[in-house]
């Protein structure tokens, strides 16, 4: 019985013809080099993504002697599932990633992580890693840095560090929450913060508090969460517990507010009416708050595909300078607010 004739691979030099490039400038993008113009590199993605073009990792691994893998190393199991944020990351990072034909592979930060993820790097099991909210815990991005391994923050260090980090515009993002509830005319307002060991956590809770204090809301009523549903519903309890009479509310992340929506109506506050309350990220749990949630918008998607081209062009040159990338956030109004 006759075989069916093996599929062609798609060239360099097909993808270049799609894109209007060069062969030499689609192997630069493939290869992560850091001096090719963004619009070329996005040009190029989708000529990749079109064609199907997929890398000879064999033949590459020999020539770059790289693993063509990266580890992204996320927060513990208990913080990621359910929350929506870390899936858009994964999402924005593989689109980068998988037409490339660059592995990504998932860690959690635990016990053995840190030794782990440095171990693979020296012994090239791993071309370099992109951390996802330390918790708190500073030692292994301070030691990748100390060691001039590939590495990529997806916020700004709480302390300063020589690294390279994607970040949102988090005091601006926190200023438009603050923004939104004087405009509606709201008499007392307070917030339900993130971790405060954060950047995240620390950056919204002053751009909220320094804005509101403009607009005429100088008292700062606060409770501290950490981010997950759970901790929505017990600082929210708190809160209306301490302070019966706020009638404005910025949850610092929106899977906080849907653990907090509950508990206003036990407390029998209606939204809006008794209390407006805006959140931020813009994830699915905006859309699962009854009523959906008013909420800052940050990009996650494309912050997280802008993590992975900057790791790309560390260990593709690595003599790379530090670079910051910030995106600016945007209020999505909806019927919460």
């Amino acid at each position: 019985m006759p075989r069916d004739p093996p599929s062609k691979r798609v060239t360099l030099e097909e993808v270049g013809r799609v894109a209007g490039v060069s062969r030499a400038t689609v192997s630069r993008v493939v290869n992560g080099v850091a001096s090719v113009d963004e619009a070329i590199r996005e040009v190029v993605e989708q000529a990749i993504a079109a064609t199907g073009y997929q890398p000879n990792l064999a033949a590459r691994s020999l020539v770059t002697r790289r693993a063509d893998a990266i580890a992204l190393v996320l927060p513990g199991e208990s913080r990621i599932l359910g929350d929506p944020f870390f899936g858009q990351v994964v999402t924005g990072v593989t689109n980068v990633l998988d037409p490339l034909g660059i592995h990504l592979v998932l860690m959690t930060t635990k016990t053995g992580t840190r030794d782990q993820v440095i171990t693979d790097l020296r012994r090239g099991r791993l071309d370099g890693v992109i951390l996802l909210h330390t918790d708190g815990d500073h030692s292994l991005p301070e030691q990748l840095v100390g060691s001039h391994l590939p590495v990529v923050l997806s916020s700004r260090p709480p302390r300063p560090l020589p690294i390279t980090y994607v970040d949102v515009n988090q005091s601006a993002g926190a200023a438009l929450a603050a923004e939104h509830l004087a405009g509606l005319g709201r008499r007392k307002l307070a917030t339900i913060s993130g971790p405060l060991d954060t950047s995240a956590g620390q950056d919204r809770l002053a751009g909220f508090h320094e804005r509101a204090a403009e607009l005429g809301h100088p008292e700062k009523i606060c409770v501290e969460g950490d981010f997950t549903r759970e901790s929505g519903m017990a600082a929210a309890e708190r809160l209306l517990g301490e302070h019966p009479d706020i009638d404005g509310l910025f949850i610092a992340s929106d899977l906080m507010a849907h653990g907090a929506f509950p508990v206003l109506r036990q407390h029998g506050r209606r939204v809006p009416d008794d209390i407006a309350v805006v959140g931020f990220d813009d994830s699915s749990a905006a859309l699962s708050c009854d009523p959906p949630l008013t909420t800052v918008r940050q990009p996650v998607e494309d912050m997280g595909a802008e993590m992975a081209r900057q790791l790309l062009r560390q260990i593709a040159e690595p003599d790379t300078p530090v670079t910051t990338v910030v995106f600016e956030p945007t209020l999505v109004v909806r019927r919460s607010a």
